[in-house]
């Protein structure tokens, strides 16, 4: 039994790469698609054993992200003024900078330059009026 995808997938391809059968056969065998199969024997061939390795997906970069040189004017401005994000996006568009000020707050959140504001604890004691009826009684 194979130990790892890698081996696998070697498994399968090896009567191709060894010319025992076609990719057409294999794939009324083989529980993969004949375009798996094509994918796996071109990246053996390419980088060897290391090429049949699980690889992401996932996109490596963002074509929407804000680019670093406006997240650094933010944050700027944020410390210098200390304004909110509605008026911090005005002084960009001043500048030439149009971006929506929802997305100035979550960058400005995400440096972790917003106000941490503190809650105060309500207690409340619990009195007995010598047997008739109970009261609460909020202490701020």
């Amino acid at each position: 039994m194979p130990k790892s995808t890698k081996e696998e997938k070697y498994r399968w391809i090896k009567p191709i790469l060894n010319q025992e059968i076609s990719i057409k056969q294999m794939t009324k065998v083989c529980p993969f698609s004949e375009r798996s199969l094509k994918y796996w024997l071109a990246s053996f061939r390419e980088l060897g054993f290391d090429g049949l390795e699980n690889r992401s997906r996932r996109p490596k970069t963002n074509s929407n992200e804000t680019s670093i040189r406006i997240k650094e004017r933010i944050i700027e401005l944020r410390k210098d003024k200390n304004q909110c994000a509605k008026k911090i996006s005005w002084d960009l568009e001043e500048e030439g900078i149009n971006i929506h000020f929802q997305t100035i707050q979550k960058i400005i959140k995400t440096e972790g330059l917003t106000r941490k504001y503190r809650s105060r604890k309500i207690k409340t004691n619990y009195l007995k009026n010598n047997g008739r009826q109970a009261r609460w009684l909020r202490s701020t």
